[in-house]
């Protein structure tokens, strides 16, 4: 009698977590954030598709091939750009140099440089007593 209530449990749980969309699947969790970013990506490209003309497409093809976060940088740029309705047309292969050229600007001045001291010795005379017995 134990074993019939523990598999009507049984499957009143399974039952229960694919109406949740679970499925019943050990790792299915994971699957849900891989989906989403699927989506995401596909959404990412139509937009693109729909603002660049063929050619300035094909360069930032070219460009994620050398420096993927350049081409996600300026992908990210142009997207907020259609979003905000101040594109009011294509995005030729010459405007996309220019915003090229303006992402490059950005991130040079975000560079931060770090000048070190050349030698690791003190002149102040302390040492060469060590030395003289020598």
């Amino acid at each position: 009698m134990e074993d019939d209530d523990l598999a009507q449990i049984r499957k009143a749980r399974l039952e229960q977590l694919k109406s949740q969309g679970g499925g019943g699947g050990g790792g299915s969790s994971g699957g849900g954030a891989e989906d989403r970013a699927t989506q995401e990506s596909e959404a990412r490209s139509q937009i693109l598709s729909q603002i660049l003309e063929p050619e300035a497409a094909d360069r930032l093809g070219r460009i994620r091939l050398v420096k993927e976060s350049r081409a996600q940088d300026v992908e990210n740029r142009l997207i907020m750009l259609a979003r905000s309705g101040q594109l009011r047309s294509k995005v030729t292969e010459t405007q996309l140099k220019e915003l090229l050229g303006a992402v490059a600007e950005k991130k040079e001045e975000e560079r931060i440089v770090v000048s070190r001291r050349k030698g690791g010795w003190d002149d102040d005379g302390e040492d060469a007593d060590l030395f003289e017995g020598l």
